[in-house]
């Protein structure tokens, strides 16, 4: 699928295919593709690397256009259950054009990071600055997913829950490759500033990309530690909450145990005390089994068991 859109008032607006400045390929099929790669002269395996969720950030100079692929987080969605996954993106920037390529639809343009945009150099650097703001608000996300998950787990006796905790902490590793991998990417962009054509005003929004994306890497960093370092202690939570539930029916069973040992007795076929038929026999049975529960109730409570 193919989005076209043109810069009109500094802003993003779309257009026709005729004069559109910035070309979006979402899943490109085989004929996109070989436009792509015949007439725009993208390598193959760069184009490639843009559709792979597992190839890493980085950036490289054709004759033609500069090739940036760049790591974004996926869209969440509730059948990915906690797992929150990281896909690439690859921006081919031309002298009259920008070129993006991603693997599914998503969102690019969105925030008000984009109603101010005055070159295709300028949309690309901000492409980056909204794949961080992506992985921050992913972040809170995952932290009130977690704290959730956190409350569940103190009631909870099985490994659902914790389960899915494992399963925010794998995502929040693989969150922090990709944002280390685009960190790589933004140092390459200011060493390699001489050969891009940058305004003043891009080099010193680098320096601000820069700086979020250290700041999102600290930030996911501390995430997967806390979550990492107090993974045991949810499961010895779960542990006790299970032998807690076991003793509980563990007294339970003795105190019926009880009552029925004592009408087992008086069942038997032997010679026992209220053997002859008496009025008060049932009520005498039935008291001696109650008091034999209670005594047991007591005693338990008394000692603390």
């Amino acid at each position: 699928m193919l989005r076209t859109l043109k810069i009109s008032d500094n802003k993003l607006n779309e257009c026709s295919g005729y004069d559109a400045s910035v070309l979006v390929y979402v899943a490109p099929d085989e004929n996109e593709r070989r436009y792509l790669v015949e007439q725009l002269k993208i390598d193959e395996h760069t184009l490639a690397s843009s559709l792979d969720p597992d190839e890493p950030s980085r950036l490289e100079f054709e004759p033609e256009h500069i090739a940036m692929i760049l790591k974004r987080p996926k869209h969440y969605a509730a059948q990915d259950e906690f797992a929150f996954k990281v896909l690439s993106a690859g921006t081919f920037l031309f002298a009259d054009r920008l070129v993006i390529v991603i693997a599914e639809d998503a969102p690019l343009f969105e925030g008000k990071i984009f109603n101010r945009v005055t070159s295709i150099l300028d949309v690309s650097l901000k492409l980056i600055y909204r794949a961080i703001s992506n992985f921050v608000e992913h972040l809170k996300v995952i932290n009130h997913i977690s704290g959730e998950l956190e409350q569940q787990i103190n009631v909870s006796m099985g490994n659902k829950y914790l389960l899915n905790l494992f399963t925010l902490e794998k995502s929040l590793v693989y969150y922090l490759n990709a944002v280390h991998s685009n960190s790589a990417l933004i140092n390459r962009l200011k060493s390699s500033s001489p050969k891009i054509p940058f305004t003043q005003e891009n080099l010193e929004f680098l320096d601000d990309i820069s700086i979020e994306n250290t700041q999102c890497l600290n930030q996911i960093e501390i995430f997967s530690q806390v979550l990492a370092s107090l993974m045991d202690a949810r499961a010895s939570i779960i542990s006790n909450n299970l032998n807690i539930r076991i003793k509980a029916l563990t007294i339970l069973t003795i105190v019926i145990m009880l009552p029925t040992l004592v009408v087992s007795i008086f069942s038997m076929n032997v010679t026992i005390p209220l053997r002859h038929d008496s009025p008060l026999s049932f009520w005498v049975i039935f008291f001696v089994a109650l008091m034999s529960a209670l005594i047991t109730g007591i005693l338990w409570w008394r000692k603390k068991w």
